[in-house]
């Protein structure tokens, strides 16, 4: 009976594959960029990611073994689906690209320093076309597409992860500004001459405070500086991250709860000013903070509430993405190779 069901499982996936390979329909590679790692996927035009795969971006202290591998692995996953004949293009999101450029220009978050041209890079190997913009617009475009700002023309996507990072959309279409660096809430002040972010050299950014970084420093803060009892002061030093502070958060660790009630106000802070300048519709937060629900969601609400004026209060939903997120950056980058090819 097992033996039957695995064969009938390998049969199942053989086919599916075959079906892929044999299909004439176009596809796009969609290729996320992070700081600790890289997510890659091949997607069809009605957002199926058929393949994807992963590989760590921090290891390659060199942009060059970067590539090679990426390339590597992604060329399985191009023959896995029929061959390059297929792949109509290639688009990608990273921190700090330039959808003007194709270029990384300074990314405090990536191990390769100054201007990359990493567009032209990934071209060059691949030898088809490429598009590149910032991870987090790449993100935003893959929620309107197909997740929960589908059908808004007004929206601002805040991801929360590694580092800050976020999308502006209005009237439709994706913020860029005149340099292609538009929407990077993530370093604006929040705390002036608060804590140092290292890769900037500025004090007081909000990736500072609500990323999974900042979530970090703040423990730690607030375990040196408060006598609040916590199953965290057992945690060695080298081995407390913001999932930790998570797992005691749930658990009922009051200065787990604490950081992020601290997190949560700084964030609210940060997205009434953003709602102020740029009146949308909704904002969508996406990444490893979110699992945290209503723990930074509640205080973030009423932060950004308590500081909004009047005619602004009480008009803009705080949503967590609808798109899993290994998928959500892959499925935006890959729609800008749709709409450029």
């Amino acid at each position: 009976m097992a033996k039957s069901l695995k064969t009938n499982v390998q049969t199942t996936v053989k086919k599916e594959t075959e079906v892929v390979k044999t299909s004439q329909e176009p596809l796009a590679i969609g290729i996320d960029i992070g700081g600790t790692g890289t997510k890659f996927g091949i997607v069809d035009r009605v957002g199926n990611v058929l393949f994807s795969g992963s590989m760590s971006t921090k290891k390659h202290a060199q942009i060059d073994s970067f590539i090679e591998e990426l390339y590597k692995k992604v060329s399985e996953l191009i023959e896995k689906a029929g061959g390059t004949g297929r792949v109509k293009g290639i688009g990608v999101g990273a921190p700090n690209g330039n959808y003007y450029t194709g270029t990384v220009e300074y990314a405090p978050n990536l191990p390769w320093r100054g201007i990359i041209p990493l567009a032209k890079l990934v071209q060059d190997k691949f030898q088809l076309p490429v598009v590149l913009t910032n991870d987090a617009n790449a993100a935003a475009e893959g929620e309107m597409i197909y997740g929960a700002a589908k059908g808004m023309k007004d929206f601002i996507m805040i991801t929360l992860g590694t580092g800050v990072g976020s999308g502006i959309v209005a009237n439709g279409k994706l913020i860029y500004g005149h340099d292609g660096f538009a929407g990077e809430l993530g370093h604006t002040i929040v705390i002036p001459g608060g804590r140092l972010h290292p890769g900037t050299g500025k004090k007081g950014s909000l990736e500072s405070y609500a990323s999974a970084t900042g979530v970090r420093s703040t423990t730690l803060e607030m375990l040196n500086d408060t006598d609040t009892p916590s199953s965290l002061r057992k945690v060695p030093v080298d081995e407390l991250d913001s999932k930790k502070v998570y797992e005691a958060a749930i658990a009922g660790d009051e200065l787990a709860k604490k950081v992020y009630e601290f997190t949560g106000k700084i964030l609210g802070i940060s997205l009434a000013n953003a709602v102020m300048f740029s009146s949308p519709e909704a904002i969508i937060l996406f990444g490893g903070l979110t699992k945290a629900g209503e723990l930074i969601l509640k205080p973030t609400r009423e932060s950004m509430e308590a500081n909004l004026i009047k005619v602004f209060q009480n008009k803009v939903k705080i949503l967590v993405s609808h798109l899993k997120e290994s998928d959500a950056a892959i499925l935006g980058a890959s729609a800008l190779a749709w709409e450029t090819h």
